[in-house]
């Protein structure tokens, strides 16, 4: 596999990729080391030296002024057909997470109902009722920034989990500092939308020799934060061109067998309740991450685990597809 090349330009096309004649925001590796780029038709071009702004060589440079830049990468990329700025074919181009790195990954958890179910009925519980009846609001935990990787890069798992598990999910970008957000306007701090597998280690998830009855039982690092636990990409598709995204098909495969099929529908908190709790008291700042939750399908309600040369393939509606082999 040529990493995230092929194989996320041609399913964004054909699955539903970007509606409009626009551009998806890519991470892409050039002689001079990571890039931000453009991928405009089946072409990758320079941000930076598109645009004459050289602030735009990273991704997170174009976040940071992301009110200005949303607008001249659109110009851009209407104008991108008459420039003489060199362009390279996507499918020869390397492309690496798009954003390296966030100051923070912030993760829903049991964020769908079926998944919130199956793993009560794991644990012989019934299912829990809706968080809303209890008054309750969206909760997360941190994933570490240093844990994403790359779309069709190698994960390394066979010497450090026996229960490795996959959980698809879609990741909001953080465009905008957003603290105290009011629930109608949560959205208007996104600037666009990449796919995450969230990958967890289930059997790192309990310290050893800790009494059940401790609240100091579990280990949240181990589980969700080791090298390569976040595969992310392979693009942002800006917000503008998502349009709800409370409407997308989402699927994993595994080996090519589906093992999740859902709809971010299914979410418990959508994401403007998810940025509104998130930003109470506390500032997220541009190029941070949201993860969204996962639905039901994941390994650990089938008592399935992943295993050094799996292959596992995640697909959102509206941005495209990654893959990571288990290695």
């Amino acid at each position: 596999m040529a990493g995230a090349t092929a194989v996320g330009a041609k399913t964004a096309r054909a699955k539903g990729g970007s509606k409009s004649a626009g551009y998806r925001l890519v991470t892409y590796r050039s002689g001079d080391g990571p890039r931000a780029g453009l991928v405009i038709g089946d072409d990758v071009f320079d941000a930076a030296k598109l645009t004459g702004k050289p602030g735009y060589a990273s991704v997170l440079g174009i976040l940071e002024d992301w009110k200005a830049a949303e607008g001249v990468l659109r110009k851009a990329a209407a104008a991108a057909g008459r420039s003489r700025v060199k362009r390279q074919p996507l499918k020869r181009t390397r492309l690496l997470a798009p954003v390296r790195f966030p100051s923070a990954i912030y993760c829903a958890g049991a964020n769908y109902s079926d998944h919130a179910a199956e793993m009560a009925a794991r644990e012989g519980r019934p299912p829990p009722p809706d968080p809303h009846t209890l008054g309750l609001k969206a909760w997360h935990f941190l994933k570490s920034p240093r844990a994403i990787t790359d779309p069709g890069a190698p994960v390394k798992i066979s010497d450090y989990a026996k229960q490795m598990d996959w959980e698809v999910e879609l990741a909001a970008v953080i465009g905008r500092a957003a603290k105290n957000v009011h629930l109608a306007e949560a959205l208007n701090y996104v600037a666009g939308y990449t796919i995450a597998n969230d990958l967890s280690a289930r059997d790192r998830s309990r310290r050893p020799n800790v009494p059940d009855a401790s609240p100091f039982k579990w280990d949240w690092t181990k589980q969700k934060s080791f090298d390569g636990a976040c595969p992310l990409g392979p693009w942002i598709v800006p917000a503008s061109d998502i349009g709800d995204p409370q409407n997308l098909g989402l699927k994993l495969w595994v080996n090519g067998v589906l093992k999740q099929d859902s709809n971010t529908s299914g979410m418990i908190f959508n994401l403007a309740e998810q940025i509104e709790e998130l930003s109470a008291g506390m500032t997220l700042y541009p190029g941070d991450i949201i993860l969204t939750g996962t639905p039901a399908g994941v390994g650990a309600g089938r008592g399935e685990f992943l295993q050094a040369g799996d292959v596992v393939r995640l697909w959102i509606e509206n941005i495209g597809e990654i893959e990571n082999r288990m290695v």
